[in-house]
C-alpha cells in the first residue's frame, strides 16, 4: 500500500496480553517533503504507553506496558499531521 500512494501516514495501536504496541509508516515522499521521521514519532508516543522504540525514517514500532494510554498516544498523533 505504502509504494501505491504517495501520502500514506498511518499510525496503528494495539493491546496483546496487557501490552501495547504502535506502529506508524510514513511514505517515503512524506519523509523527505515533511522531514517526517517514524522513529522519532513512535518513540515521542511511546511515552503515553510507558514504553519506548524506534525504527526507520518510514517505518517504526514502540511497545509499552500500559494500554490505557494509547487513547493519548492516538491524540498525541494528530499533531504531527502535515
Amino acid at each position: 500500500m505504502g509504494s501505491e500512494r504517495e501520502d500514506l501516514f498511518v499510525l496503528l495501536a494495539s493491546e496483546n496480553e496487557g501490552k501495547a504496541m504502535l506502529s506508524c509508516f510514513v511514505s517515503k515522499a512524506l519523509v523527505e517533503v515533511h522531514s517526517l521521521h517514524a522513529g522519532t514519532i513512535v518513540r515521542e508516543l511511546g511515552t503515553h504507553i510507558q514504553g519506548g522504540g524506534g525504527g526507520q525514517p518510514f517505518f517504526a514500532t514502540a511497545g509499552g506496558k500500559d494500554p490505557s494510554g494509547i487513547p493519548a498516544a492516538l491524540a498525541a498523533f494528530k499533531n504531527y499531521l502535515p
